[in-house]
Order: C-alpha cells, then sequence, then structure tokens
C-alpha cells in the first residue's frame, strides 16, 4: 500500500506538523526546521512491503532535519533507517563532526542514536529496516551506530538499483511483497557484510532474483537497439554473458528468448493501436528492434497465432 504526502496537500499552517506525522509513522522519528518557512515544499511516498520495512522516497527544499534525544526518549525506536541521497549533504550522529555523504552514497543509522542532517533541496531514497531481522542476517551491523558506505562499496549498485525497482513498481501481492522484502534484507546484509565469498554465497538466491529483475529492466529499455544483445546489458550489469544466462535458464528460458518475447509484446501493444494509415507494420517491427521483417512476420505469428495484419483488423473493428 502507498501512501502520498506533499506540500500542497494541506493548509500551510499545518505543513510541519503533517510532515512530523506522516514520516513518524511510516519511516523515522524526524524534527524538520526549513530553512525558509514560506517557500518551503516536500513531497514524500512510503510503500510498506512488510511489518518493519518501508520503502519511499523523501524529497525537501532546503531543511535542517534531526533525531534528537528528547524524541528518542518518547519513541523508543530501534530500528535502522538507511538513505541514498541523489545530492551531496552533511550528517552529524551522536554529536560528532559532520560526515560528507556523496550523492549515490548509503546510510544507515540505528534511530536510538541522535543525529542531525543538512538538506538543500534534493531527494533522498529511503528504507526502514526491522533492526533484529537485519542483525540475524548482518552481524556487522551492531558494531556501530553508524555506518556510510561510498556508491562503489561491493553490493552496494545492486542494491540501489533493486530499491529503485520496487519504488517504481511495487509488489502489488502479499507474497510479492514478502519475497521482495526478503531479497532486500538480504542485499543489505551483502552490502554491511562486505560481500565476501561466504556472505555472497548465503545470499546467493536473493542476488540473483536481484540482478535478474535489473536485467530485464535494462533490456526493456533498449528494445527498439536492433543491435542490442546480452554482452551490452552484461557490460553495464558488471557481470558475465554466462551468468546472465544461468539466471534466465533458472526461468526456463533463454537471455534472447526474453529479448525477443519482449518486443513482440511491444509490436503487439503498437499494432493494437495503429490507425491504417498512420503507420505500417514494417516500421512498427523496426521501432520494435526488429531488423528483419519476414523474420518479424514469422516469431509473431508464432507467439500470438495471427498475422500482424490480422491484429490491426482486429483493433480496427473494436474502435468501429
Amino acid at each position: 500500500m502507498m501512501q502520498r504526502l506533499s506540500t500542497y496537500d494541506v493548509p500551510a499552517r499545518d505543513r510541519l506538523s503533517y510532515l512530523h506525522d506522516f514520516v513518524a509513522r511510516h519511516v523515522a522519528g524526524l524534527r524538520f526546521k526549513p530553512a525558509d518557512s514560506d517557500t518551503f515544499d516536500f513531497d514524500l511516498a512510503a510503500y510498506f512491503l512488510e511489518p518493519g520495512t518501508t520503502i519511499g522516497t523523501a524529497r525537501y527544499s532546503a531543511v535542517h532535519g534531526e533525531r534528537p534525544t528528547d524524541l528518542m526518549a518518547v519513541d523508543g525506536r530501534q530500528d535502522y533507517l538507511m538513505a541514498i541521497p541523489t545530492a551531496d549533504y552533511e550528517v552529524a550522529v551522536e554529536g560528532k563532526a559532520p560526515v560528507r555523504v556523496k550523492a549515490g552514497d548509503i546510510t544507515l543509522v540505528n534511530e536510538a542514536t541522535a543525529m542531525a542532517f543538512e538538506l538543500n533541496g534534493s531527494l533522498l531514497k529511503v528504507i526502514s529496516l526491522d533492526q533484529a531481522r537485519l542483525a540475524a542476517l548482518a552481524p556487522r551491523v551492531r558494531t556501530k551506530a553508524f555506518h556510510h558506505f561510498p556508491a562503489g562499496s561491493a553490493g552496494a549498485g545492486l542494491l540501489t538499483g533493486y530499491g529503485d525497482l520496487l519504488r517504481a513498481a511495487s509488489p502489488e501481492t502479499e507474497t510479492g511483497r514478502r519475497l521482495a522484502g526478503g531479497h532486500l534484507y538480504d542485499l543489505a546484509a551483502l552490502v554491511i557484510q562486505g560481500a565476501s565469498a561466504d556472505t555472497a554465497e548465503q545470499l546467493r538466491p536473493s542476488i540473483g532474483a536481484a540482478r535478474l529483475e535489473l536485467v530485464k529492466t535494462d533490456v526493456l529499455k533498449h528494445l527498439t537497439d536492433p543491435e542490442f544483445g546480452i554482452v551490452d546489458v552484461a557490460r553495464r550489469q558488471g557481470v558475465s554473458p554466462r551468468y546472465i544466462q544461468r539466471l534466465f535458464d533458472q526461468e526456463g528460458l533463454t537471455f534472447s528468448e526474453f529479448l525477443r518475447n519482449a518486443r513482440l509484446d511491444a509490436a503487439f501493444s503498437a499494432l493494437e493501436k495503429a490507425e491504417p494509415r498512420a503507420a505500417t507494420v514494417s516500421a512498427i517491427a523496426f521501432d520494435a528492434g526488429f531488423g528483419d521483417l519476414s523474420h518479424f512476420n514469422r516469431v509473431f505469428r508464432q507467439r500470438f497465432g495471427a498475422t500482424p495484419r490480422d491484429v490491426v483488423a482486429a483493433a480496427l473493428r473494436r474502435r468501429q
């Protein structure tokens, strides 16, 4: 279930109180002090995967945020708050000197810890994680209250990318949310424990599942490129083509089959929307990434049991 709150959802005089309540209920207990109350604005989104696990985004104009000791004494929170900024910012923990966090870095702080941060009009990707569940997978998390992992740390890109996928297309079923939550904890543990060989082996199912989803997303972004192939996606993902093929093998198909089917689905959708004189079958085939029209016609009929022109004609009859 997704929950949202933005500046324009509430009267100006109530904005801070609504902001404090929303953040406290869904992510963490924090207090905010805008740099300019008259122009302060925010846009928040929170999606609940499982009890104790929330993923979302928080965009603020310039603001000072903190988790003070008096608030800690009231709410007694002890879970972990993960943040991935899209712009550099500073965070100070337990009264120590501020730490500069760069865009794309990952920070993890226990909510039983006082902290303060300064944002200057930026977006934070946030994840709230249950402390007991996370510590069971990554005991190292309890060695200190604040962890800072640079964007290039082992496993960081995979965790960040999978989190982005969940924010863009959150699971709609309880089973999907449970699986996604499990993968998220495993990927967080991979980063915290340092992505050692033993840790990677233990968490291999979640690593593979997350990587496969990222590969599929990458494929769908490049369907229109007829030269696109497994070598290209492997290079961008930082893995070998053989590893990607093994991931697809687990689903009973090849990379080439997934790419072809995705292109066929895109072509089918375009054909259903096509006007008789607006686009030709060949243009739609080429736009979907097929370089050979006869091959397109053959595999299209194999997949859908109809020719491209049959699909266009049927769509036109439905619209009449």
